[in-house]
């Protein structure tokens, strides 16, 4: 299996101004889903905001960006980022998982997404936060 690891950017209301900001940077396409488009409304606050964005270019600029959510605390200087580990193996990401579970806290239990087969975030012992996904 191949992994990719990118950096993803935690905003609150403007991860879409960022991804086109980011995208008249490096070029590419944005491609963004709010929390409505996900069927992931907690808060209706939160509808419009996006659950999941990226900017990818053919020279391999990535970068993920979401709006945290209104029920989360969000700081800029407090989580301001997470690693994203995106696989096309269920048996390497779950090993991952594993791997990076213990001693962390548990953000989002590993399984189904409204977006991924298979999709998880923790807070490792270190205090990074890390998501694991299977591409869809």
């Amino acid at each position: 299996m191949s992994i990719e690891t990118t950096v993803h950017l935690n905003f609150r209301d403007n991860a879409r101004e960022a991804l086109e900001f980011y995208r008249s940077v490096f070029g590419g396409h944005v491609v963004a889903f709010t929390y409505a488009q996900a069927q992931d409304v907690e808060h209706p606050a939160d509808a419009e905001r996006v659950s999941w964005g990226e900017v990818r270019t053919e020279a391999g600029f990535h970068v993920m960006a979401y709006d945290v959510r209104e029920n989360q605390t969000y700081d800029a200087g407090d989580r301001p980022f997470f690693v994203s580990v995106r696989g096309n193996d269920v048996e390497e990401l779950t090993g991952y998982w594993k791997g990076l579970s213990e001693g962390a806290t548990v953000l989002a239990d590993l399984g189904p997404a409204g977006w991924a087969p298979l999709y998880g975030m923790l807070r490792d012992r270190f205090g990074v936060t890390w998501t694991l996904d299977l591409a869809a």
